[in-house]
């Protein structure tokens, strides 16, 4: 896979989140935080990836919430890292949500122009992933605020606060599906390089 260009350094990257803390702070920061060393630490046993790629790409993978926590922020995200010059990241914030191209399979609901959804739905329709937009969709649901955690306790805490609907089984399964494909590639459970998975998922410390 071809190294990406138009990202940030991870300096520049953590200066843009940091701005962003002080627009619209929150528990998203720290999930940020997390995903990015998630991202980077499976990228560092992938043949294809760069794990300080991964690493700036998961950092930035929810910058749209510098704006706002809705489903929206996909979209500002996307188009605030298009206009610094930063596409390849762009294009995380945009898919990262969408493990399957489907913008109503989300948790909870649109609050946005219908034409927006459009546009969403329709760049989905015309990308085609490749494992860096695989990386941050699976390390978006390893990560809570306060560390790495199984998918399963992700999905579960986004369910609750957010709502589900009729199309949330396939989008679980599609996470489910991205764990079972890292492994594969990594030639190992990516929860074995995650640290401190099994107690930030159930509480406790060792």
């Amino acid at each position: 896979m071809d190294q990406l260009t138009k990202i940030p350094s991870k300096q520049r990257a953590h200066e843009i989140l940091a701005e962003a803390e002080r627009m619209n702070p929150g528990n998203w920061v720290q999930h940020s935080h997390v995903a990015a060393r998630a991202a980077e630490a499976i990228a560092a046993h992938h043949p294809d990836l760069q794990p300080d790629s991964a690493y700036v790409l998961g950092l930035l993978h929810d910058i749209g919430r510098r704006e706002s926590h809705s489903m929206r922020h996909v979209l500002t995200g996307y188009r605030f890292l298009q206009r610094l010059g930063y596409d390849d990241a762009a294009r995380i914030a945009l898919t990262h949500a969408f493990p399957i191209k489907d913008v109503y399979s989300i948790f909870g609901e649109w609050n946005c122009p219908t034409e927006e959804v459009q546009f969403v739905q329709e760049y989905l329709d015309q990308v085609e992933y490749n494992d860096y937009d695989r990386l941050i969709q699976l390390c978006d649901v390893l990560s809570l605020s306060t560390g790495f955690c199984l998918i399963e306790k992700r999905l579960v805490d986004v369910a609750i606060r957010r709502g589900i609907n009729d199309r949330v089984a396939s989008r679980m399964r599609a996470y489910l599906d991205l764990k079972n494909y890292f492994d594969e590639k990594i030639v190992r459970n990516v929860y074995s390089i995650l640290p401190g998975v099994v107690e930030n998922t159930f509480g406790f410390s060792s």
